[in-house]
């Protein structure tokens, strides 16, 4: 394949080019951007490690190490080689190393990842907030390793090994970054060719399949969506944290004291924080920790509610809701519900 520059005469072949010539590093070039932009290769992928490496041959270290919305590892590699060299080979042992990371684990090494970045955001609350979980569950967490191969190409080898893998249970993917030059730009042509896109669709049923029918036999947690009726609009699928936030956020926007909710769900404790003035997400953030740590705990603003939409503002005071629920949504939704008939609130499981 090749790509094409439309001009005015003519169809114009931009000439490729390799990484070594134009002089791109794999890891100081290639893996520092795709780190920065993971979704090019990964979408809906959290990098929670790079240069990974706990065993015996320190030698040997995952270029990046994330997790899906699933709660899945990936294993990401990067070869800036024509052929992909045996990088497959390579990666599956490192999907085996990594396959009994435990969340408290990955926890640590996302912490010290942001910590090289230079950001002090709290591991777990991130993790969990990206997880969309109202809490840790162990036992859910890397159920699966995907992999995932960035190459400028593929050997025949290679690709074949990867069909046969895929088709024995494995999640192999495989994506051609092709470097082009033209008028002294350096293009990227970026190309899943494994699995096939077309065929994509069918194989990740079955492989979801499998991989639910075996989450099933090893755990019981509530995924449950819920469609979630405020007022004239309904919001579709929306994950147990948001649905009770929702509701609470619409109840406080039409007049409802925050307190008052809070007295109605007596099981929840610190179901709000709240603090004097009209505080910005920034500041809010500053005086919880603040507070957090005179009580003697562990910083952990990010468990709430305190983007800049999502503050509440009441009585002159900013309030911010807490994102861990668990099983009790549902009692605590029918609560507000029975509670506040005349604002057409609903509920329902989605389908």
């Amino acid at each position: 394949m090749a790509i094409y520059e439309i001009k005015p005469d003519r169809l114009g072949k931009v000439p490729e080019t390799t990484f070594s010539a134009e002089g791109i590093r794999e890891r100081d070039d290639l893996q520092r951007l795709l780190r920065d932009q993971i979704e090019i290769l990964s979408p809906d992928t959290l990098v929670v490690s790079e240069e990974f490496g706990e065993w015996e041959d320190s030698r040997r270290r995952i270029d990046l190490l994330g997790i899906d919305k699933s709660a899945n590892l990936i294993v990401i590699e990067l070869k800036r080689t024509e052929d992909g060299g045996h990088m497959e080979l390579q990666a599956i042992r490192y999907a085996a190393m990594v396959s009994a990371l435990s969340f408290s684990r990955v926890v640590e090494l996302y912490g010290d990842f942001l910590g090289k970045l230079g950001r002090d955001d709290d591991p777990e609350s991130s993790l969990l907030e990206f997880l969309e979980w109202d809490e840790v569950a162990e036992d859910a967490f890397a159920q699966e390793v995907k992999i995932v191969l960035a190459s400028a190409e593929f050997s025949r080898e290679l690709t074949t090994a990867v069909i046969w893998l895929n088709s024995n249970g494995l999640d192999i993917t495989c994506v051609r970054l092709k470097p082009y030059k033209g008028d002294g730009k350096v293009l990227l042509d970026v190309q899943q060719v494994l699995p096939l896109p077309e065929a994509e669709e069918y194989q990740v049923r079955i492989r979801n399949k499998t991989r639910l029918e075996r989450v099933s036999r090893t755990q019981n947690r509530d995924l449950t969506k819920y469609d979630v009726t405020l007022g004239d609009t309904t919001h579709e699928r929306l994950a147990k944290r948001r649905a009770i936030f929702g509701v609470v956020k619409y109840l406080c926007d039409s007049g409802i004291d925050p307190d008052e909710i809070d007295s109605l769900i007596t099981w929840k404790n610190n179901m709000f924080y709240s603090f004097e003035g009209h505080l910005n997400s920034a500041e809010f953030e500053k005086v919880l920790s603040d507070k957090q740590k005179a009580e003697g705990k562990k910083p952990q603003p990010k468990r709430y509610f305190i983007s800049g939409d999502e503050l509440i503002y009441a009585k002159g005071r900013t309030y911010a809701f807490h994102k861990m629920w668990g099983i009790s949504t549902a009692k605590a939704l029918d609560i507000l519900v029975e509670s506040y008939k005349g604002k057409n609130i609903a509920y329902r499981e989605s389908d």
